[in-house]
């Protein structure tokens, strides 16, 4: 594979167009485009250090398995770290996933609504979600061949998306603002009086859409010099998004005709307001359509990280139901992961029914979950920064794994002496953003605008840390490797 191949595998995974677009809302009425502009920015900054940290270590373990794979060899000695990094990822993937697979239904609500009149009640976009979710699991279980292909086609599709998008705002919108109204404009629709914590707030919407540069490392086998191209991978998806998205930013910024009435909208996804207000009814049928492409293709890759992780799992005695877990059909797709994920997301996605304010709090919940997943190997490397093991493996047949001897060894990618700062600051952005996302994002707070991500975060750290204490400090060991 090529460095195109394993870039367009992140760049698939970041989802630039449609993570952006699904997310807008959270800053666009916590900040304004002052907050949008300048958090995505600095986020990007910050996601930029992370992924140099990855980078790192990425070009020593240049194999498949990513997080959970590097935590398991970087500290096989404390295998809690493992097992909670494995499971917070495969979670972090479903909620992805299910915010995936519920903006699409959005999208198509809006479209609905723009083309027809008539908005959609939250079951009936519910269960629009719950059938993309079916269609997502159908694809993962069969269309294992065509999965493969979709990466390149996703570059492809976000490069154009975005041309046509751009192009399309920035001709047809009616009133363009001033560079003024972009780069200082403070909008709160929030009901906090604290500008500055309202700006904050709206950071949701880069980190959501900046997450996935990882990936690379789960294709860095199928690389040739893997241990040069898929750290370049790593750095370079964040680095290309930071500067697609921005001009889509810039775009959306400067058309945008008026941030309250996209904020009080009836379609049931506000970007579709700002579409239709800026380029008219029927440009915003193609813009949105451009949007959803892109949103189905991230959300069947989303089930398809997913399902290998609980896989993977599975295999290292992290996961109950073994055997049924690591069964494969006769298409070589893990059909028990790709069918758990669909059935979480269904659950899940039942919230919105009861209220639209689910769709946020399932944003931060998946942001939060990768986030939390991103810690564990930077934690590693901020406080036991001579971590890094070569494969001087030791069996012990007891436990049918490997451990290995703790001797340093660098890849070709090497930080030097920047190693240390850039994983500190990237420990401490981590834990900012995860603080942050689950503060309430309205004020005054009632169960109708509660950030509920700390129940959905909560709840999933309550669960792995009682299946840890249950079996789980007694059957996982660290990585399993298989015996022929």
């Amino acid at each position: 594979m090529s460095l195109f191949g394993v870039l367009g595998i992140s760049f698939c995974s970041i989802g630039i167009l449609n993570g952006m677009s699904s997310a807008l809302q959270t800053g666009l009425f916590s900040g304004g485009p002052l907050g949008l502009f300048w958090g995505w920015n600095i986020c990007s900054f910050f996601m930029l250090l992370i992924a140099f940290s990855f980078a790192e270590i990425c070009s020593a373990y240049p194999t498949m398995g990513g997080l959970y794979f590097w935590v398991c060899k970087m500290k096989p000695d404390v295998p809690i770290l493992g097992f909670f990094t494995g499971w917070l990822y495969s979670m972090a993937m479903v909620f992805t996933g299910i915010s995936a697979n519920l903006s699409t239904a959005l999208y198509l609500s809006s479209m609905a609504e723009v083309g027809q009149g008539r908005s959609l009640t939250r079951l009936e976009i519910a269960a629009i979600a719950w059938a993309v979710n079916i269609f997502s699991g159908i694809v993962n279980t069969i269309g294992t061949k065509a999965i493969g292909h979709m990466s390149t086609l996703f570059v492809w599709w976000t490069l154009g998306g975005t041309v046509t998008l751009v192009t399309a705002l920035l001709v047809k919108a009616p009133v363009m603002n001033s560079a003024d109204f972009v780069f200082t404009n403070v909008q709160n629709f929030t009901g906090w009086q604290s500008q500055g914590f309202v700006v904050l707030l709206g950071f949701l919407q880069a980190v959501y859409t900046l997450e996935g540069c990882e990936t690379a490392a789960q294709v860095a086998e199928e690389a040739v010099r893997a241990e040069i191209l898929a750290p370049l991978a790593v750095v370079g998806s964040i680095a290309g998004s930071w500067l697609i998205g921005l001009a889509y930013l810039l775009a959306l910024l400067f058309a945008v005709q008026d941030i309250a009435s996209v904020q009080a909208t009836t379609f049931a996804i506000p970007i579709a307001q700002l579409f239709y207000d800026a380029v008219g009814p029927r440009l915003s049928q193609m813009c949105l359509t451009v949007i959803m492409v892109s949103q189905v293709m991230a959300a069947i890759t989303t089930f398809t990280a997913s399902s290998r992780l609980f896989y993977a799992l599975a295999r290292d005695n992290a996961f109950p139901l073994k055997k049924q877990f690591m069964t494969l059909n006769r298409f070589q797709a893990p059909y028990w992961g790709v069918w758990t994920s669909v059935l979480i997301g269904c659950i899940i996605s039942c919230a919105y029914i009861g209220s639209a304010i689910a769709f946020d709090a399932i944003l931060s919940s998946a942001a939060i979950a990768v986030m939390l997943s991103y810690m564990q190997p930077i934690i590693i490397r901020v406080f036991w920064p001579d971590s890094f093991v070569i494969d001087n493996d030791v069996f012990e047949p007891h436990l049918t794994c490997f451990h290995e001897f703790s001797i340093q060894e660098f890849g070709p990618f090497r930080l030097g002496k920047w190693s240390w700062p850039m994983n500190f600051a990237s420990f401490l952005f981590t834990v900012f953003v995860c603080v942050l996302f689950i503060l309430p994002t309205a004020y005054p707070v009632d169960v109708l605008n509660m950030n509920y991500a700390i129940v959905a975060v909560g709840g999933l750290l309550v669960v792995i840390t009682m299946n840890w204490f249950w079996w789980g400090r007694h059957s996982f060991k660290g990585l399993v490797r298989t015996v022929t």
